[in-house]
């Protein structure tokens, strides 16, 4: 068995689908009685194996599906993909307020890896978004919320299962735009996107590192969600309905898997770092890269945020997350070589007071 990654396989032991947070129990009971560990495994978008075990593998696709939609919550199995939640509420006028740029990824599963979106300068982390989590701890089903049982609930959210496996969750909902404007904004270097991600008062904003004739561009998307002047520097706009928006990958994942690169190795690296010394890493970075140790559809994303109460992430002040998106392309950089740079992108994060997200393709040391 493989991830999205296709780095590391492993063969589990067994694996087992509950429907029921009981049963979900009962197996992760079952695998400790045998000396076996019990991974959770959502649509498997790990890069290195996080979501695969040797031991027992608890698929939750067997736990989605949205239980109950309100005017600021929403009630879903752990194995509830993004896509079906939006389904689900937007109809009703409503949006998670946080949501990953593919929508194709389940609720449990990134709420365990922490969740970054283009509104996490606003709202943060889909982790820090979350009202209350049906998790199963030392065998048992636990409820946990702020006010319950905190110790659970702050160690499951960014934990990558590891401190329990989430079986369910009650979303916060913000109301939802019908329409929205996107810019695009070039800059002259990583400082100047930052600056742009930081000053401009758009909804969603993100940023990418991407390879021209002069070498790397930087650019900057500001989504507007309502009426609104573009930000200065403005060169592109795009009006489009806010579920066009949401679910805008959609076309360009369909291609990739058309072409053959969806299913390439993913060695993806990424690191959050302290905003102070962020450009300078990310600008030292790139100019040592060519588009070959990218790949043919690797994307560099560079995204200023703040994480919220998720003690399990552990980034530092003013973060900002730096992904190198690589796919290990025909013709392109081998696999070994995208990991080893991924290393020294992580020790050049840690040099500067950064951390890894742990979502991340990073052999381990020693």
């Amino acid at each position: 068995m493989r991830d999205f990654g296709g780095i590391v396989e492993r063969t589990p032991a067994r694996t087992v689908r509950p429907a029921t947070a009981r049963e979900a129990a009962s197996a992760v009971r079952e695998a400790a009685a045998h000396g076996l560990e019990a991974v959770p495994r959502g649509l498997g978008h790990s890069t290195y194996g996080q979501s695969l075990t040797s031991g027992v593998s608890v698929d939750l696709s067997g736990l989605a599906g949205v239980h109950e939609v309100g005017p600021d919550r929403a009630v879903v199995g752990a194995g509830t993909s993004w896509r079906a939640v939006l389904a689900a509420t937007l109809p009703l006028g409503f949006t998670p307020p946080v949501l990953t740029d593919h929508l194709d990824v389940t609720v449990g599963g990134t709420i365990s890896a922490g969740g970054v979106g283009g509104t996490s300068h606003r709202y943060g982390t889909q982790a820090d978004n979350v009202l209350a989590l049906d998790v199963v701890v030392d065998g048992e089903p636990v409820a946990c919320s702020p006010d319950v049982r905190p110790d659970v609930f702050d160690a499951v959210r960014g934990g990558l299962g590891r401190h329990g496996v989430i079986t369910g969750a009650t979303l916060r909902l913000v109301p939802a735009p019908e329409r929205v404007l996107s810019c695009t904004v070039r800059c002259r270097d990583a400082a100047a996107l930052l600056r742009v991600q930081r000053e401009t008062p758009a909804e969603h904003i993100s940023g990418q590192v991407k390879p021209s004739e002069a070498g790397w561009a930087y650019e900057a998307k500001a989504v507007l969600y309502g009426p609104g002047e573009p930000p200065p520097g403005t060169t592109e706009t795009e009006e489009l309905s806010y579920a066009d928006f949401a679910d805008r990958l959609r076309p360009d994942v369909a291609e990739l898997v058309a072409l053959g690169e969806w299913a390439r190795p993913h060695p993806w690296g990424m690191v959050f770092l302290p905003g102070p010394a962020a450009a300078a890493v990310i600008e030292e970075t790139v100019a040592g890269m060519t588009t070959a140790d990218l790949g043919l559809s690797g994307v560099i994303l560079v995204k200023a945020l703040r994480v919220g109460r998720v003690p399990m992430l552990a980034a530092p002040a003013d973060p900002v997350l730096f992904s190198v998106l690589r796919t290990a392309s025909p013709g392109c950089a081998s696999v070994a070589a995208m990991l080893a740079a991924n290393r020294a992108l992580l020790d050049r994060a840690e040099a500067v007071g950064g951390v890894r997200y742990a979502v991340d393709s990073v052999p381990p040391t020693g």
